[in-house]
């Protein structure tokens, strides 16, 4: 669409981008998607010779349309009105959807915002050529995160593949995506509502001693059967109890001195005990002289270093590097 310089409206943005000089169109770029980028480059290049004439119409209409808005609001509803004046009506929904969700604009932004587990749980199931492409699309460390979980003479195929990867057509990517979309992301949308019980005892987690008891003590009272429901579910820093020794060990080596001086001040002696066990005498004892010398520490402290630790055996065990036991019985405890 051209207004009085004459110009289409790409032809317009490259003028505007070329006036602005490198400094500040490079900045312009760096909020750009990868389309948009690709299409202003293309009228970029093609611009050819503009006179100073047509340079000052240009620019002279850019400030006429931004004075006249007064101010401009951005919103959802907005954008998509103005997609559908240029873009099918498919795309447009397309695009709405990439932005709309958690995730980021694209589907490997999506990906990336999946957890590790949950994909590779879904990608064992597919040819090896397929999640080597997937992988080589998302974050390295993500990618280096869901490889670790896969079997392990499937995730060799994968690496392999990754290794003699070469370009991947544009029409089977976006094959890929398009399953990827309809498949994984929808099925995933539908499953991920979650046990209230569930948030709510991970909420409950991450609260202090006090108003855990507080908040609890009175759900007991208003509805004891949910109030159990979700002290069941809550993982504690007693709950560690139920790690065997290599659990333990793999967690030491992970957890900040600092941190667990902190938490083990306000543990329970079997607890403290079941760490010092799996110390050697050596490290056992600096870690006993480091708990008389910490002297009086404030709860708050206690609480969140227990927080940190609880969180990282989480992930540890989300990762398959270490194994809770099922149940709170005592009888785990050794």
């Amino acid at each position: 669409m051209s207004g009085k310089s004459g110009l289409t409206g790409p032809q317009k943005a490259a003028t505007l981008m070329l006036a602005l000089g490198d400094e500040q169109a490079a900045k312009i770029f760096g909020k750009l998607h990868e389309d948009e980028i690709r299409d202003l480059s293309q009228a970029m290049a093609a611009l050819g010779r503009v006179s100073s004439a047509m340079v000052e119409e240009v620019l002279t209409e850019f400030r006429e349309a931004l004075g006249q808005t007064g101010h401009l609001v951005g919103s959802f509803e907005v954008t998509e009105r103005l997609l559908l004046k240029t873009l099918p009506k498919e795309r447009v929904a397309q695009i709405m959807e990439e932005i709309r969700g958690p995730a980021g604009r694209t589907m490997w932004d999506k990906l990336g915002n999946v957890s590790e587990a949950v994909l590779a749980n879904y990608l064992k199931n597919e040819y090896p050529q397929t999640v080597a492409v997937v992988l080589s699309k998302v974050k390295p460390d993500h990618a280096a995160r869901v490889l670790a979980l896969l079997p392990e003479g499937f995730a060799m195929e994968v690496v392999m593949r990754m290794l003699r990867m070469e370009t991947v057509q544009k029409e089977a990517l976006e094959g890929l995506e398009r399953t990827l979309r309809s498949e994984f992301m929808s099925n995933l949308a539908r499953s991920s509502r979650r046990d209230a019980h569930e948030v709510m005892a991970e909420i409950f987690n991450n609260l202090d001693r006090a108003a855990e008891a507080r908040i609890l003590g009175a759900l007991e009272e208003r509805n004891r059967e949910s109030a159990e429901k979700i002290r069941a579910l809550m993982f504690t820093f007693d709950d560690l109890q139920r790690l065997d020794s290599q659990g333990i060990q793999v967690l030491l080596r992970a957890v900040p001195k600092d941190k667990l001086v902190l938490a083990l001040k306000g543990a329970s002696e079997p607890l403290r005990e079941m760490f010092f066990r799996n110390l050697s005498e050596r490290a056992s004892k600096l870690l006993k002289d480091d708990l008389v010398a910490l002297g009086p520490v404030r709860l708050r402290d206690v609480d969140e270093a227990q927080a940190t630790i609880v969180a990282l055996a989480k992930d540890l065990a989300a990762q398959g590097q270490i194994q809770m036991a099922d149940g709170r019985d005592d009888e785990m405890i050794q």
